[in-house]
């Protein structure tokens, strides 16, 4: 969670290394890694508290974020994102606020991460179209396939899930 500048600058530089950037402000046609900028902003200045000025520097991220996330299809709620945050592309991507997804975390078009609390742990890959939901927990390192709706826990590392509902892929 954010709780400061340094804070701040880690995280966002963080989301940029994962996105693949290698230039370090984004350019115009960047609109996921904006949103992303403005989302990190957006946590800090609810997170930190501050004078009026702060408050009002709040209000103006937020609205920027708010316009971001309807241009993209985003509606992520704030504090849910460790640092690392990649997301591929527009397109509908929905988190509630209740969830907690761990660093380095790729999602991508048309995931829901629905009701309940999901914890999610670091370095997920969520594939296009996978729905999460309830009060369950994917390990670190879980790779979640296309399409999969996943409704139970998941706790060995590493592992890849698919199908609906999901399950652990086994090797040949």
């Amino acid at each position: 969670m954010i709780q400061s500048k340094v804070d701040l600058k880690e995280y966002m530089e963080a989301d940029r290394i994962h996105l693949g950037y290698k230039y370090k402000k984004p350019k115009i046609r960047d609109i996921v890694w904006r949103y992303e900028i403005y989302l990190r902003k957006c946590e800090y200045y609810n997170n930190v508290s501050g004078g009026v000025l702060h408050k009002i520097a709040g209000i103006y991220y937020k609205l920027i974020w708010n316009i971001l996330g309807l241009l993209c299809g985003f509606s992520i709620g704030l504090n849910c994102f460790e640092k690392g945050l990649s997301i591929s592309h527009i397109g509908t991507i929905v988190v509630n606020h209740k969830a907690r997804i761990g660093e380095n975390c790729r999602l991508h078009v048309c995931v829901n991460i629905g009701t309940g609390e999901p914890v999610i742990g670091n370095n997920v890959y969520i594939g296009p179209g996978a729905k999460i939901f309830g009060n369950i927990r994917i390990a670190d390192g879980i790779k979640i396939g296309a399409n999969a709706v996943v409704n139970k826990s998941y706790n060995q590392e590493g592992k890849t899930i698919v199908g609906v509902p999901a399950k652990y892929v086994e090797k040949d």
